[in-house]
């Protein structure tokens, strides 16, 4: 009886001890079949130059892949500041990228760039170069202030939006009040 008992034991351990591993769940939208070395949510990362700051940037969601050396960005919020660290201007988009070797930032999908003159910048793609800290885009844009309304494809400005230049204007309209 006890050998049977030994048997049955021995069995059940084999069956137990099977070659299926749990295998934990892998996100599919890695660049190239890298994983993350980095993550982070609710994200602020402050940029700076010689102690002031240049920019302070907001993310929902950071995906840092060393390899590539690049990271990956969602829900993006930029806050970009003057010689004298006053906010300036500001750029929002729902994703985004960073080239770690350049530090130059594309935005993608719903961006919109405001300055605090009132000139705002609609367009789906756009990247911000840091070694000139400009902003440029060769895709359709809208440029909307106080004076003006412009449409186009191909665009570069500083990156507070005060000195911008559209290369292929397709509309344009003046909004100033004429006198009575």
């Amino acid at each position: 009886m006890k050998k049977i008992f030994a048997a049955i034991f021995f069995f059940i351990s084999v069956i137990s001890c099977s070659e299926e591993k749990i295998q934990p769940s892998i996100d599919k939208t890695n660049v190239q079949g890298e994983i993350p070395s980095n993550e982070s949510w609710n994200s602020k990362i402050t940029f700076t130059d010689e102690g002031k700051i240049k920019a302070v940037l907001f993310t929902d969601h950071l995906k840092m892949y060393e390899m590539q050396r690049i990271t990956l960005l969602d829900g993006v919020k930029i806050n970009f500041y003057n010689k004298d660290q006053k906010n300036t201007s500001w750029l929002t988009s729902l994703r985004g990228k960073v080239d770690d070797v350049t530090k130059n930032m594309f935005a993608f999908d719903s961006v919109v760039a405001k300055n605090d003159s009132g000139t705002v910048l609609k367009t789906n793609e756009l990247m911000w170069r840091q070694n000139d800290q400009r902003i440029l885009t060769d895709k359709f844009v809208t440029i909307t202030s106080p004076k003006e309304i412009i449409h186009g494809f191909g665009f570069e400005s500083d990156q507070h939006l005060n000195n911008y230049v559209i290369y292929n204007v397709t509309y344009s309209s003046s909004l100033t009040k004429k006198k009575k």
